[in-house]
């Protein structure tokens, strides 16, 4: 008994699965036929009757294939498990260069708006993968769809044979056979719409080198942008700072030197000056070489260097770190100023009081955990910080996630690739 419960439940799933596949692989088709009828019925002599038809066909075509597939990748994965990569061209950010022009993954345009218009048809219409949606639109009636059509079939089948008595013997004959189709076929009339949609609806390689190749050339605009932004940070701390402080200075000794004859006492009241200003250059000088590049940081490492950052914090910050390498250099700098952003957006706008920061070693690379006890709702905004912070990390082919509830906790999550130095 128990297990002809489980065999009609699995009937009973594979019929409305089968159903479903049916629906989504018949719907273009159902277009295609609709069109034609519309052609039949206007007639022959309408001028109009050959036009409207293959418009319908066309503007149906390209509305319903994008639809169709991402119902199709939702229905495998839900059923199965299996994930099969959509490979969409993403939308870059639209960044503006250090020329003055917005870049947005396609050309240079002149203001942000045009940028984000072209963008918008560009990724839309040029999308290598329409191609690609469009041939398993067509293919789709032709395999799945057409399997996945015997249990509806049957089933409509038993109905009209076995309710309708107007047939007879071959109705009642036809309803049966119909009947034991669709009970027979229901749990495995669904099952080909995986090996279909692994095979025609993943990204080509040429898609996957091209879509590499968009986001490469996106890290190379940040890249860009950050060194400017870094070199217009150098040079008006030079300028306001160290720059006046040295200038004041040297007009401080030049007064001390002419008043060394007739005045000692001022001299000497000056050149105490001059030594305190060469002191707090030198402190100021100190502050930029640490902004770009902590001495702790070179000498002793990541893991010293953010307990050295979490000792300089208002906040109660613990690490813990399980990093029995140093990772090379460039790794070490990205993660430590991306932990030092995130700490200060703890103090500045999560209202937290403790942090925990977490170092651990993994197969491919590093992962850092910055977890607070602030009250959540950080979120990853376009023009944002943690947008800037994960676009940075992507040079490396680092990723960064965020888990940030309402109410907290927020956790950060990065992951870095890389070899031991």
């Amino acid at each position: 008994m128990r297990q002809l419960g489980t065999w009609a439940a699995r009937v009973g799933v594979g019929f409305s699965r089968a159903c479903a596949v049916a629906a989504v692989g018949m719907l273009i088709p159902a277009v295609w036929a609709a069109a034609t009828a519309l052609g039949v019925r206007w007639g022959p002599g309408n001028p109009w009757s050959w036009l409207a038809p293959v418009v319908l066909v066309v503007v149906g075509t390209l509305a319903l294939s994008r639809p169709v597939c991402r119902t199709v990748r939702h229905l495998v994965a839900r059923w199965t498990g299996t994930v099969v990569p959509a490979g969409y061209r993403q939308a870059p950010p639209v960044t503006r260069m250090a020329t003055g022009y917005w870049w947005n993954g396609f050309g240079y345009e002149r203001t942000r708006r045009d940028a984000l218009m072209d963008q918008k048809w560009r990724i839309r219409w040029k999308d290598p993968a329409n191609l690609r949606d469009l041939r398993f639109t067509a293919v789709l009636p032709l395999t799945a769809g057409l399997v996945a059509c015997l249990p509806p079939a049957g089933a409509a089948a038993a109905v009209l044979g076995l309710g309708l008595d107007a047939w007879g013997t071959p109705g009642r004959l036809a309803g049966a056979l119909g009947l034991l189709t669709a009970v027979a076929v229901s749990p495995y009339a669904w099952r080909p719409i995986e090996p279909v949609a692994v095979r025609f609806l993943r990204p080509s390689s040429a898609m996957a080198l091209a879509e590499r190749v968009e986001e490469l050339i996106a890290q190379r605009a940040d890249v860009t942008n950050v060194q400017a932004a870094e070199i217009r940070r150098i040079e008006r701390d030079l300028h306001d700072g160290a720059q006046a402080r040295l200038v004041g200075l040297g007009l401080s000794l030049a007064t001390a030197e002419k008043l060394m004859e007739t005045d000692p006492e001022r001299a000497k009241a000056l050149m105490k000056e001059a030594r305190a200003g060469a002191t707090a250059s030198l402190t100021e000088l100190r502050e930029l070489v640490r902004g770009i590049n902590p001495p702790v940081l070179s000498d002793r490492g990541l893991v010293d260097a953010l307990r050295a950052l979490a000792l300089d914090s208002p906040l109660d910050v613990t690490v813990e770190a399980d990093l029995p390498h140093r990772p090379d250099p460039p790794v070490e700098s990205a993660l430590y100023f991306a932990v030092a952003e995130l700490l200060s957006n703890a103090v500045k706008h999560a209202g937290a009081t403790r942090v925990r920061i977490s170092l651990a070693r993994r197969e491919t690379g590093i992962r850092i955990e910055v977890e607070d006890d602030g009250h959540g709702g950080a979120r990853v905004r376009d023009g944002g910080g943690l947008a800037g912070l994960r676009r940075r990390l992507a040079v490396f082919d680092g990723t960064l996630e965020i888990d940030s509830p309402a109410g907290g906790p927020t956790r950060a999550t990065l992951e870095v690739p890389c070899a031991s130095s």
